[in-house]
């Protein structure tokens, strides 16, 4: 389930300093030669590939970007400072392209894999550097050049990090609308959603996921029922799993325990991704139900109770989510999953 997340960003190179007239003067000396140092360099625009993002969303927010220019050159030879370089950090797997000529600048696939995408101007020599025998004292001096500019065309081809998991009707097309810009359809009644839906979500700057809602579990999936053998092609490529059990279901646990087999018959290696429970449309709950279900253990754990309507426990689902995805990308290793502990 492949997601297409692109961006359009401008970078512009930083211009090179300029180079400058000056005449050594010192005592006894007062028509020493030429002195005029160089510019310095302009800073490239570099794009480095990290592994830590998942997502373009931080440039759709900021459209232009600039390295510094390098500093005009200064009397007694000394050149200016050249302009630090601009990094841009993308996921990996970013391809990158010219949006004005389609050419192919780079595709970042491995971490800290880097291409310059603009590369800054020189900087300008100084009247030191025209000096010649019939000409001891130039007055000429050169402009620093101009650093290049591109519009860049971004596009990240990436895996949704979280799958929704539930029955039909059980809530995940109303959270998804909910946290994030996705907008899938919902209706009250089975299959509403008929092919996955990619949704991004931004917690802050540099903390972003992709969740998809995929279309419902039903008993007998594994088998191919339903639309189990396209939800369950699709959910074995995602990274953590979101289990949405209805608090209003007679037996949340029971269908935990059916979820969970469905899963494990189709392929058992399901059962290994890192798992959060929680009750949906716990709005609906009277509060003598609420105080029930909140005692409530499935697979050894409370589940969070959440409500996508009015927004009860989404913020600590979200921020549970992010944790679970940081311990799965930092692992060597994936232990067997087990439910997150409120």
């Amino acid at each position: 389930m492949h997601f297409i997340d692109t961006a359009t960003i401008r970078v512009k190179a930083g211009r090179g300093g300029d180079g400058v007239i000056s005449f050594r003067r010192e005592k006894y000396v007062p028509k020493g030669g030429p002195d005029g140092g160089n510019g310095g360099k302009g800073g490239d625009v570099v794009l480095i590939a990290d592994p830590h993002l998942t997502t373009l969303l931080d440039y759709r927010y900021r459209h232009f970007y600039a390295a510094e220019d390098g500093c005009h050159g200064e009397g007694n030879n000394r050149t200016g400072r050249s302009g630090k370089d601009l990094v841009l950090r993308i996921p990996c797997g970013t391809i990158v392209r010219d949006a004005a000529t389609g050419k192919l600048l780079g595709d970042l696939s491995k971490p800290e894999q880097r291409v310059i995408v603009a590369r800054g101007g020189q900087g300008g020599r100084g009247n030191a550097a025209f000096a010649t025998p019939t000409n001891r004292a130039p007055r000429i001096a050169e402009p620093g050049q101009p650093g290049e500019e591109r519009l860049l065309e971004l596009e990240l081809k990436l895996l949704a990090d979280v799958g929704l998991v539930g029955f039909p009707n059980a809530g995940k097309s109303t959270l998804l609308a909910t946290i994030s810009a996705a907008r899938p359809k919902i209706a009250d009644y089975p299959f509403t959603t008929l092919a996955p839906v990619l949704g991004m979500v931004r917690l802050g700057p540099e903390q972003s996921f992709v969740v998809a809602d995929i279309p419902g579990l039903i008993e007998g999936a594994h088998q191919g029922r339903g639309l189990g053998h396209q939800f369950l092609r699709h959910i074995e490529r995602t990274r953590v799993l979101v289990f949405l059990l209805e608090a209003t279901a007679e037996d949340p646990q029971r269908d935990y325990i059916t979820l969970l087999r469905e899963l494990e018959q189709y392929n058992p290696e399901l059962l290994c991704k890192t798992r959060i429970l929680c009750l949906s449309k716990c709005d609906l709950l009277s509060e003598s139900e609420r105080r029930r279900v909140a005692h409530q253990s499935i697979d050894g754990n409370p589940p969070l109770l959440i409500s996508a309507v009015t927004g009860e426990g989404i913020p600590t689902l979200l921020y549970r989510i992010w944790e679970a995805l940081q311990q799965v990308r930092h692992a060597s290793n994936s232990p067997a999953a087990v439910p997150i502990s409120p």
